[in-house]
């Protein structure tokens, strides 16, 4: 790991447990090939590149309104759905 990158993205992103998921996530869809980078990098590590990328802008962390009750809210619909699949369909009188 290149410890200048490093650095350079500390300084944009102060939070170390942010920037270590952002860095992380990043590095992984990289590797997976699922996105190119966005920065012409001289290391070919992808953790090296999706550093480079936060320190340069490139790359920002965001965070939704609900915050930590998102993942209660998705099982709250889930289970909705769930009882809603589950009830017997009504069917129209027939006249």
């Amino acid at each position: 790991m290149n410890n200048e990158y490093l650095l350079r993205a500390k300084q944009v992103i102060p939070d170390a447990k942010v920037l270590i998921v952002l860095a992380s996530k990043r590095a992984a869809m990289l590797a997976s090939g699922k996105s190119r980078p966005m920065v012409r990098c001289k290391e070919d590590n992808f953790l090296d590149i999706a550093l480079l990328e936060i320190a340069e802008g490139k790359l920002e962390a965001e965070f939704s309104q609900a915050g930590e009750n998102d993942i209660l809210n998705e099982l709250e619909a889930l289970k909705k759905a769930s009882q809603a699949a589950e009830e017997p369909i009504k069917k129209a009188p027939v006249e």
